[in-house]
């Protein structure tokens, strides 16, 4: 399997100015792998021309042995009707009960299974939101600010999880954190402004596993790196 963008030229219906002039990028590996960028350069919308939720772009993307391309986001939300528990277990298949179980425990919601949605905090429904992604089927999943709103400790055990969970699976995942992505990505895309090419610049960052240390020398090298492709 692999992913790859192909000359995608975008532009949305009445803007003055294309998204994207040729963009192409290619990640070959599963695993951990960032899209990142300031804020504007197009994250959001490449990341829905990769699952088919914009259409009218030219150019072709290629998701080869890839049938399920899930994208969450952090503004998602649950119905109300039930506890967050309940829309839980309705989802999950029987194969999967134990990694349900899993994420619940290293996501810190074992105390809130109980609550509806909106009695949640910010980072609380966005934990839930993404631990319904993680409970489906899928090859590639896009996590654009999933983690928005959780504390670092809780977001880094979060991600050496599912590090550990899905070695097999592609993660695309869009943050404006650089020290995060530095540190758990194996590939940054590094998606800049139309005006400059090329649009995309990949980066090899450090994808610290679990109880592995990181060296601050090449962190720091890996941070000045995306801060000068931006």
């Amino acid at each position: 399997m692999a992913l790859s963008c192909n000359h995608i030229f975008f532009q949305y219906p009445g803007a003055s100015t294309e998204v994207f002039q040729g963009l192409s990028f290619s990640v070959k590996q599963p695993g951990f792998n960032a899209l990142f960028g300031p804020s504007g350069v197009g994250k959001t919308s490449l990341a829905k021309i990769i699952v088919g939720e914009i259409t009218g772009y030219s150019g072709k993307v290629n998701a080869d042995g890839m049938t399920r391309l899930l994208y969450s986001y952090n503004l998602e939300r649950l119905p109300d009707w039930s506890s967050v528990g309940r829309h839980l277990d309705k989802i999950t298949p029987d194969s999967k009960e134990e990694h349900k179980e899993a994420l619940v425990e290293v996501f810190g919601m074992t105390d809130y299974m109980g609550l509806r949605f909106s009695q949640l905090s910010l980072g609380q429904q966005n934990r839930i939101n993404l631990m319904r992604y993680l409970l489906q089927d899928f090859e590639l999943l896009i996590m654009d600010e999933s983690l928005a709103n959780v504390d670092e400790m809780t977001r880094e055990s979060i991600i050496l999880k599912i590090k550990a969970m899905f070695p097999d699976r592609y993660f695309l995942y869009i943050s404006h954190n650089f020290v995060e992505v530095s540190k758990f990505c194996r590939e940054i895309v590094v998606v800049r402004g139309p005006l400059k090419q090329p649009q995309t610049l990949s980066l090899t960052g450090i994808d610290l596993k679990s109880h592995q240390s990181v060296d601050r020398d090449r962190l720091e090298q890996t941070m000045l790196e995306i801060m000068n492709a931006a």
